[in-house]
């Protein structure tokens, strides 16, 4: 556990540098010498374990060529990162093991979902281009927190629409749509989008298949996001997770959530295609039927 927790250590002191570098290289190429000179000295001279990440992000962003590209687009312009493939290996390792260790580092969750995920967005892309719903999405890019959401207007609802099950979710399990991370190490915007779609819709899936946060919960969605979406930490998720299981729950897990979730994820439409806030009105019970989806009877 120790070395684990020197790796995990060592893994945060390289994302900084990687950080720190790609911003002073990054003025030296535009010219911007002055500044290439104060981020060198900043790395030379600030300590690893300070929190400094709201500097970074206000040095990264110049606005250059962003007036053409859509809002999601300059967001994740802003807050990109580029890495060689060295540095995503190492981070991609580093990430991996923090995860492990502590579950609860949804910061190295995310960075390892950005490093390893390429070629399942890919697929998540051209599942999404193959129908009209999705298609939209991918134009539109609607994003889900409480800027774009009106939550009020959701408890308003029937208790049998979409939306007052979704906000009566993040009621009951105290969770708010706002607590996703933003997207960072990855190149392609469309991509990124793809990443932060999911992240965004994680809480919409566990509300529409009536899963609760707590860790047998989270474990069962990840196995149908596992199987329906095809993220490659969906099912580190899903197999690590379940270790965490204490004894009783790993029984249930066995007899009753595995088999269902496994049925979900294989017979459930592409959940990354699904509109979501087309359907704050629709009957829950419809839109389960409609997506091919059944809720765990306990």
């Amino acid at each position: 556990m120790e070395y684990m927790e020197k790796f995990v250590s060592l893994t945060r002191v390289i994302l900084r540098y990687v950080i720190l570098s790609e911003v002073m290289y990054r003025n030296i190429y535009q010219g911007n010498f002055l500044k290439a000179v104060r981020h060198a000295r900043f790395i030379a001279t600030t300590s690893p374990t300070q929190n400094n990440a709201q500097n970074l992000n206000e040095a990264r962003f110049d606005g250059v060529g962003q007036h053409n590209f859509d809002d999601f687009t300059k967001e994740f312009m802003q807050n990109r990162i580029e890495v060689n493939p060295f540095q995503r290996l190492l981070l991609s390792a580093g990430s991996s093991i923090a995860a492990l260790v502590d579950p609860r580092r949804h910061d190295m969750i995310a960075c390892l979902g950005e490093t390893t995920g390429e070629h399942a967005l890919q697929d998540i892309l051209h599942t999404m281009k193959s129908t009209e719903e999705g298609q939209r999405i991918l134009q539109q890019k609607p994003r889900i927190n409480t800027r774009t959401v009106n939550l009020e207007t959701l408890r308003q609802l029937p208790e049998n629409t979409f939306g007052w099950v979704y906000v009566k979710f993040l009621d009951d399990n105290q969770v708010t749509p706002d607590s996703r991370m933003e997207v960072r190490f990855m190149d392609d915007s469309e991509l990124a989008y793809i990443m932060t779609r999911y992240r965004e819709c994680h809480d919409l899936v566990h509300a529409v298949l009536g899963m609760p946060t707590n860790m047998l919960g989270e474990v069962a969605v990840k196995w149908v996001e596992a199987l329906n979406i095809g993220l490659p930490m969906c099912y580190g998720g899903a197999v690590f997770g379940a270790f965490r299981l204490r004894p009783k729950q790993r029984k249930r897990y066995i007899s009753e959530y595995l088999p269902w979730a496994i049925k979900n994820g294989k017979s459930a439409r592409p959940l990354m295609a699904v509109f979501w806030e087309e359907r704050w009105e629709q009957d829950i019970e419809e839109m389960r039927r409609e997506l091919q989806i059944t809720t765990l009877q306990n």
